[in-house]
């Protein structure tokens, strides 16, 4: 360690934290209000890391263009917001990889597309704040992720250059995002992916089945 890798950068939900059953029991909340089916976990666990528009498009068939987006949106986010942190944690031996970053003095931070309100109260439950270099949310900046800028701006608040920086996704907007900064990328397969995503086809320098696999590339 360190192999010229200046910081590493994670995308939250599937890559660093696995938020899916509380996302799941928010959707199923709003399901429930309209009188609608639930769905089962697995079945929504690959739509987790697209956020609410994912979410909101497998439950409802909704699409952020349609008339009752935003208002399914707004109620969505409510629900999961009063029961934010009720079983999401790090993926296994995630806890490792930011010890052993940490203790080689490697900073590592988060961007992701999750609003800021609900990003930081989510990392401060969980013990992760502090130990952050940078939370680029959602709505931080006017760009989101495939937009390379919110990457961007988190090296610079991390203080590195994007070319001695890796990010971690499991989606094909991270590794955009990822690539279009000048970034390293890695895809977490363990994250949310669906039987759909084709990884091999999104240009990432690597795939790591296992968190501590991130290790390897530093």
């Amino acid at each position: 360690m360190h192999n010229g890798t200046q910081a590493v950068l994670f995308d939250l939900d599937g890559t660093l934290l696995d938020t899916g059953r509380d996302m799941g029991s928010a959707l199923n909340r709003l399901l429930e209000k309209y009188g609608r089916s639930t769905i089962p976990y697995a079945r929504i666990r690959p739509n987790v890391s697209h956020g609410a528009a994912g979410l909101l498009k497998l439950g409802f068939g909704t699409d952020t263009g349609d008339a009752v987006y935003d208002a399914l949106r707004l109620q969505f986010l409510d629900y999961y917001e009063q029961d934010l942190c009720s079983h999401t944690q790090l993926f296994g031996g995630m806890s490792e990889v930011l010890a052993d970053l940490d203790k080689h003095n490697l900073p590592w931070g988060i961007v992701t597309n999750k609003p800021e309100y609900l990003t930081l109260p989510l990392l401060e439950t969980l013990g992760l704040l502090a130990r952050t270099a940078c939370v680029v949310g959602g709505d931080t900046l006017a760009q989101r992720k495939p937009h390379p800028a919110p990457l961007l701006h988190g090296c610079s608040l991390a203080g590195k250059d994007p070319a001695d920086c890796i990010y971690v996704g499991d989606a094909r907007g991270d590794i955009d995002a990822g690539r279009s900064a000048g970034m390293k990328t890695l895809i977490a397969t363990f994250g949310y992916l669906s039987a759909e995503d084709d990884p091999g086809d999104w240009g990432a320098d690597g795939m790591i089945e296992h968190p501590q696999e991130i290790l390897n590339w530093i």
